[in-house]
C-alpha cells in the first residue's frame, strides 16, 4: 500500500511572512526563553551569552549586521567577544540542529510539508574566506567571485524555515596549492571535495534518519534533479513524493524501449553490454518534446500571487522513461510547465507520482519552491544572513546557523501571537 501523499491530490495555501519593524510584548523576554533551549549545546557561560548577543544583534535595527555595528548596537557584548564566540567557540551543532527540528515541528511540522534543496551565494572580495572561488553567483545572477552554501528548507501550510546547511567548497581548494589556505581557514583535515547534490544528499539522509520532522514531498531545482545521486537518494524512501526541476537537454522515451545483450571481446576477454535493441528510436530532449504536446492537454493553474496578481503558467504532463547514457532508467512523470505568451518559457520537472495523481497537484508542487527563495530574501534582508565578514570554516557554519534560528524565531512570533504577530520590534540587549 502507497502512502496518501503518492496517490492522492493534497494541497495548502503557504502564509506570508509579514513580520516587520514594530512592536511586540515582552520580546526580550521571548528571545531569552527562546536562547534557553540552546544552553546544553555550549561548553561556557560567556558562550551562551554571547548567542544571546548575537541574536539580539541580528534582530536589532542596525543596518549592517555583521559584528563590529552589532557589538555596538548590544549592550553587554565586545567586538572581540562576538569574534571568539562565532570563530573559535565550541558548539555542540548537531545537539542545536536537532533541538531546532524539535521546535520548527512544534510550529510548522505537518506531515504534508515538504523539503526544499537549493543553493545561495554570498559574494566576497578577498580570497582567504573558506571555499571562495569564481563561481556562479545566483545572487549576482553571474559568475563572480564568491562563497556558495547548500541549504535544506522546510515549508507546510503553517510557514517555512531553513533546515540545515553546507559550505561547498570546490575542487581546487583541495589540491596542494591551497593548503596554506585550509589551514588557515581550519578546515577539517578529513574534509574531502563533494558536489552540491551530494552535498544534498548528505543533509537529506540526516534529516529524514532522525525523523525529527513529518514531511511528503521533497522539491528541487535542476541542479539536484539531473542529479541520478540525489534522485537515488531520494528513492531510498518509498513514503515520499518528489517533483524536481530538469535540466532541457535531458533525454527521455515516451515508451519504454526494448534492449538486448550484445557480446563483445576486449584485449582478448569476452564482454557483455546492455545496448539498445535494432530499430528503437533514440531518446528525446525533453524541450523537444514539449513542442509535440497536444495543446488539448494543457491546463491553466495558478501557481502563486504576485505583487500585480495571480501568477498563472499552463502545465501538461507525459509520462515517459528517461535516458541514462542512452539507455532507459526510471519511469517517471515528465511535467512541463510554460508561461502564458505569444513566445512562451518552458521548464521541465519529473516525479515518482503515480497514475492517479492529478496536474493540479503538479502544479501546486512547482509553486513550494518560492519559500526556500524567500527564506534566502528574509534571512539576508531581516537578519544580516549575507553581512557577515569571517573567514574560517566553522565561522561560517555557526553564522549561518544562528541566521536560520534568528529567522526562525521571527515566524515562531507570527504563530505564537496570532493576529498581533504582523511585526517584531527590534532590540538592543
Amino acid at each position: 500500500m502507497l502512502p496518501d501523499c503518492r496517490c492522492n491530490e493534497l494541497d495548502y495555501q503557504v502564509p506570508q511572512f509579514n513580520v516587520v519593524a514594530d512592536e511586540v510584548e515582552n520580546f526580550y523576554e521571548r528571545l531569552n526563553g527562546f536562547k534557553e533551549y540552546f544552553h546544553p549545546c555550549f561548553q561556557r557561560s560567556e558562550s551562551r551569552e554571547n548567542f544571546l548577543r548575537y541574536l539580539s544583534g541580528q534582530l536589532s535595527e542596525v543596518e549592517r549586521k555583521s559584528i563590529e555595528p552589532m557589538a555596538m548596537q548590544v549592550n553587554g557584548a565586545t567586538i572581540r567577544g562576538l569574534q571568539r564566540f562565532i570563530s573559535n567557540s565550541k558548539w555542540d551543532e548537531s545537539q542545536m540542529l536537532d533541538i531546532y527540528h524539535g521546535l520548527i515541528n512544534e510550529d510548522l511540522g505537518d506531515r504534508h510539508g515538504a523539503l526544499l534543496f537549493d543553493e545561495s551565494g554570498f559574494l566576497k572580495k578577498g580570497n582567504d574566506s573558506a571555499g571562495v572561488a569564481r563561481q556562479y553567483c545566483g545572487t549576482a545572477g553571474k559568475v563572480d567571485n564568491c562563497q556558495v552554501g547548500v541549504f535544506c528548507a522546510y515549508v507546510s501550510s503553517y510557514g517555512y524555515s531553513l533546515l540545515d546547511k553546507r559550505l561547498y567548497v570546490p575542487e581546487k581548494w583541495f589540491s596542494k596549492d591551497f593548503d596554506e589556505r585550509r589551514s588557515k581557514c581550519e578546515m577539517p583535515a578529513d574534509l574531502e571535495f563533494k558536489t552540491k547534490p551530494q552535498l544534498a544528499a548528505e543533509m537529506f539522509r540526516e534529516i529524514a534518519s532522525k525523523g525529527k520532522l513529518p514531511f511528503s514531498y521533497v522539491i528541487s531545482d535542476s541542479l539536484y534533479g539531473s542529479s541520478l545521486e540525489f534522485v537515488d537518494t531520494l528513492e531510498e524512501r518509498d513514503e515520499l513524493t518528489y517533483l524536481l526541476a530538469i535540466h532541457k537537454d535531458t533525454r527521455c522515451w515516451t515508451s519504454q524501449p526494448r534492449v538486448r545483450e550484445k557480446q563483445y571481446t576486449y584485449r582478448g576477454e569476452k564482454k557483455t553490454k546492455t545496448v539498445l535493441d535494432k530499430n528503437q528510436p533514440q531518446p528525446v530532449r525533453v524541450d523537444e518534446l514539449a513542442q509535440q504536446i497536444n495543446p488539448y492537454q494543457w491546463y491553466r493553474f495558478k501557481v502563486s500571487e504576485g505583487t500585480k496578481g495571480p501568477i498563472v503558467y499552463e502545465f501538461a504532463k507525459k509520462r515517459v522513461v528517461l535516458s541514462n547514457q542512452g539507455l532507459p532508467s526510471r519511469r517517471v512523470w515528465l511535467v512541463i510547465k510554460r508561461t502564458v505568451s505569444d513566445d512562451p518559457e518552458y521548464s521541465f520537472y519529473i516525479s515518482n507520482a503515480q497514475m492517479s495523481v492529478r496536474l493540479r497537484t503538479f502544479a501546486w508542487l512547482s509553486g513550494l519552491r518560492w519559500a526556500i527563495e524567500q527564506c534566502f530574501e528574509e534571512a539576508k534582508s531581516v537578519v544580516g544572513m549575507d553581512q557577515y565578514e569571517v573567514r574560517k570554516f566553522r565561522a561560517w557554519h555557526h553564522h549561518m546557523l544562528v541566521c536560520m534560528l534568528a529567522h526562525f524565531f521571527l515566524w515562531h512570533l507570527k504563530i505564537a501571537m496570532g493576529e498581533k504577530s504582523t511585526s517584531y520590534y527590534g532590540l538592543a540587549a
